[in-house]
């Protein structure tokens, strides 16, 4: 039955069910469960449909939340799913993996007033998955075929949300990346209890039956170099994203069992997808493990310990938790499911030797004065040293640009100081001419949902490119 809005005032605030943790910790299914229909429309409903839709403006993609949010109260579940789809390449993993609480729900009017804020990603999983489950989801069609090639360097989600809007609109796209599988951090890097592994195996699955063509296993600068690319294609995106770990500044840190968290998060995930057990180097299983950072990309590390059976995980994080960057929910899951954070703390030392780690020191930490950031300064506690057990260290401080103008053979690939690729605002357009980028090589590590964006955005301006070139070789053709 249809739900009127604005309900917020007389309907609680109500997640998905989680599982509990004592279940969850042993299996690395993802933790929510869908709502059921009466309780999507029951959430749905609690939105007020506000004039100036905040929740609308600090989603990276601009979603019409508003109204897919109205539509799903009132039962037109298709509808809303159409709505929720034509402006996002991915809903249902936005829905699970966005950090909602930073973002779109973070900003909701009636969070504001103190009522809680609608549970957005939650209601546009469920209708994604619905979706599926209905057959909404349609072929990848592509409009009027094109004689023109697009190739796009990196499977994740910039590359795919490129590939998926430049296939509709005709032309012929082929996705180049290193790994084995389509998806990049999505398939390599997210866990299975956050994301599922099918779900972004059906999308890219979606995108081969309407004619993207993959090679995968195909690096760019030992089987081809990006000029080949470029003479193979009428433009080319780089949508690589950044896995150049940053390192952790310590002595001992070149012991055997420090490891960088995405060589970490990769062997489990291989694990999990069937490709043989993990490293045992790479695994957790009856170790004290400690974790060094405070991002999403920590509490996955974390959280996958606890599910490898560690004896002991910690978290080390040098500010306090108000000032941690990762999301607030991830800190919640990771505490209810044993993990023990040690706020204001820093590693100062690794203990052991060359063949093993032993233990972490660590040093007890105040903020200071903000820094140019505005960020307080982490500062030492003078004699506030004490020391953790440790036979794997994770260091999940970050990720970099790896040095693409060398790894391409293009050295006129202009880069920031940081690494990340120069493109130009409006047009994504790098130093080379028909050279696209888009997604964290152009801004830098930062969320999927943006990466989306980007990809969307650079298909729109490859589009725009292509077409220009074509119509300027007309012009010159009819002269």
């Amino acid at each position: 039955m249809a739900e009127r809005m604005l309900k917020f005032t007389t309907v609680d605030r109500a997640t998905p069910q989680k599982r509990e943790a004592e279940t969850r910790n042993r299996d690395f299914h993802e933790i929510y469960a869908d709502y059921i229909d009466a309780k999507a429309a029951e959430q749905a409903s609690r939105c007020s449909q506000c004039g100036v839709p905040f929740c609308q403006t600090h989603c990276p993609l601009h979603n019409n939340i508003p109204d897919w949010l109205r539509l799903t109260a009132a039962g037109r579940l298709q509808e809303a799913y159409d709505i929720s789809q034509a402006t996002n390449s991915m809903p249902e993993i936005c829905g699970r993996i966005c950090p909602q609480d930073r973002l779109c729900e973070g900003s909701c009017v009636i969070e504001q007033s103190g009522h809680g804020t609608v549970t957005i990603g939650a209601v546009e999983r469920y209708l994604t998955d619905r979706a599926w489950e209905e057959g909404w989801v349609q072929p990848l069609r592509a409009g009027a075929e094109r004689p023109q090639s697009v190739g796009i360097v990196g499977a994740g989600p910039a590359g795919l949300a490129a590939a998926e809007r430049l296939r509709e609109r005709g032309y012929q796209v082929t996705v180049y990346d290193r790994h084995d599988r389509a998806g990049g951090l999505l398939i390599y890097g997210i866990p299975g209890f956050k994301l599922e592994k099918d779900v972004v195996e059906r999308r890219t699955a979606r995108l081969a039956e309407g004619g993207v063509q993959f090679r995968l296993g195909f690096e760019v600068g030992r089987d081809a170099g990006l000029a080949d690319l470029r003479a193979r294609h009428d433009a080319v995106l780089i949508a690589t994203g950044v896995y150049k770990a940053r390192d952790l500044s310590a002595p001992g840190v070149g012991s055997a069992g420090v490891v960088a968290a995405l060589d970490y998060l990769i062997a489990s995930n291989r694990a999990g997808l069937g490709d043989g057990d993990a490293d045992p180097a790479l695994y957790a299983e009856d170790k004290d493990v400690v974790v060094v950072g405070g991002g999403d990309t920590a509490m996955d590390c974390v959280r996958t310990a606890i599910r490898q059976g560690a004896r002991s995980v910690t978290c080390l994080y040098r500010r306090d938790k108000a000032n941690m960057p990762g999301s607030m929910r991830e800190v919640a899951n990771a505490e209810e499911e044993g993990v023990v954070f040690e706020w204001l703390a820093a590693p100062r030392a690794v203990l052991g030797d060359a063949a093993g780690v032993a233990g972490v020191r660590a040093v007890r930490m105040r903020l200071g004065p903000p820094d140019s950031s505005g960020r307080q300064t982490p500062e030492e506690i003078e004699g506030g040293d004490f020391d953790l057990p440790a036979q794997l260290v994770v260091k999940a401080l970050g990720f970099d640009p790896e040095d693409l103008p060398t790894l391409f053979g293009a050295e006129d690939l202009k880069v920031s100081r940081w690494g990340t690729v120069r493109a130009d605002f409006k047009t994504q357009m790098t130093s080379l001419d028909g050279v696209f980028a888009a997604g964290d090589i152009v801004r830098g590590a930062s969320l999927v949902v943006w990466a989306i964006r980007d990809g969307r955005d650079a298909a729109d301006a490859i589009d725009r490119y292509i077409q220009a070139q074509a119509g300027a070789s007309a012009a010159l053709a009819a002269e």
